[in-house]
C-alpha cells in the first residue's frame, strides 16, 4: 500500500508540474502575442515618420548626386509637387505666417495635434510652427467642408461646433472641439477619403499644404545637414563622396527614428 501512495503521490506531483508548464506556456503565448502586437505598432509608427522626413531626405541625396554630376542646380520639388524652396539656405529665408491666438487656442490645437494617430510624432519644434500658422476659418450649420474624392489642400483643427463624417453616404462619426480632420492628403498627397459637413455653425483652424510641408522640409533638411556634418568630422568617412555619405545620413536617421520607438516602447512597458 505505501508503493501505492508513493506512485499516486508522485502521479500529484507531474500533474501539477504539468499544469505549471502549461501555465507558463500560455504566459509565454500571450507575451509574444503582446510583443507582436508592439512590433507592428513600432512599424506603423515609423512608417509615419518616413512618409513625413523621408521625402525631403531622398530630394536632399537627389541634390548631392546632380551635385556631383555637374548637372545646374533645379528648383526643389515638394511631396505634392508643388515648387517651393530647394536647400536649406533658401528655406531659411522662407517667412511663414503668423496668425495671433489666445492661449487657449493654441492649447486646444497642440493637444489635438497631439491626439491624432498620424501627426502626434512630429516634432514639437513642428507643431510649434504648425500652430503658429493655422489661420481662423468659420462655416455655417449645414456647409460641406470636405467632399469625398476631392483634391485636399488644407487641415483642420476644429475649435467650436461639431461636423459629421461620413463615406460613400454611410455615417461614420461626428466630431467636436480639439480634433484634427482632413490630414490624410496632406500627409499622403491623396484625394479625400471622406466628406465633412457641419451639424451646426463651426470654427475651425487651418494649414494649407505648402506651408505643412515647407515646415516638414525644413526640418528633414536641417537633420539631413546636421548628420552629413557629423559624418563629415569623422576621419574614417572623409575620403567618401558625397552621395555615399548622404545615403549614410539616411542611415542615420533610420536609426534615430527606430530608435525612438524602441525607446518610447520602454516606457510603455513601464
Amino acid at each position: 500500500m505505501g508503493t501505492l501512495r508513493d506512485l499516486q503521490y508522485a502521479l500529484q506531483e507531474k500533474i501539477e508540474e504539468l499544469r505549471q508548464r502549461d501555465a507558463l506556456i500560455d504566459e509565454l503565448e500571450l507575451e509574444l502575442d503582446q510583443k507582436d502586437e508592439l512590433i507592428q505598432k513600432l512599424q506603423n509608427e515609423l512608417d509615419k515618420y518616413r512618409s513625413v522626413i523621408r521625402p525631403a531626405t531622398q530630394q536632399a541625396q537627389k541634390q548631392s548626386a546632380s551635385t556631383l554630376q555637374g548637372e545646374p542646380r533645379t528648383k526643389r520639388q515638394a511631396i505634392s509637387a508643388e515648387p517651393t524652396a530647394f536647400d536649406i539656405q533658401d528655406l531659411s529665408h522662407v517667412t511663414l505666417p503668423f496668425y495671433p491666438k489666445s492661449p487657449q487656442s493654441k492649447d486646444l490645437i497642440k493637444e489635438a495635434i497631439l491626439d491624432n494617430d498620424f501627426m502626434k510624432n512630429l516634432e514639437l519644434s513642428q507643431i510649434q510652427e504648425i500652430v503658429d500658422c493655422m489661420y481662423p476659418v468659420e462655416y455655417g450649420k449645414d456647409s460641406c467642408i470636405i467632399k469625398e474624392g476631392d483634391v485636399g489642400s488644407l487641415v483642420y483643427v476644429m475649435e467650436d461646433g461639431k461636423v459629421e463624417v461620413t463615406k460613400e453616404g454611410v455615417k461614420l462619426c461626428t466630431m467636436g472641439p480639439g480634433k484634427v480632420f482632413g490630414e490624410l492628403a496632406i500627409l499622403y498627397n491623396c484625394t479625400r477619403t471622406a466628406t465633412v459637413k457641419t451639424l451646426v455653425n463651426v470654427k475651425l483652424w487651418a494649414i494649407d499644404r505648402q506651408c505643412f510641408q515647407t515646415i516638414m522640409m525644413r526640418t528633414g533638411l536641417i537633420k539631413h545637414t546636421e548628420y552629413m556634418e557629423f559624418l563629415k568630422s569623422v576621419p574614417t568617412f572623409q575620403s567618401l563622396p558625397e552621395e555615399i555619405l548622404s545615403k549614410l545620413a539616411d542611415v542615420l536617421e533610420e536609426i534615430f527614428l527606430l530608435g525612438k520607438m524602441l525607446i518610447l516602447s520602454c516606457f510603455i512597458e513601464l
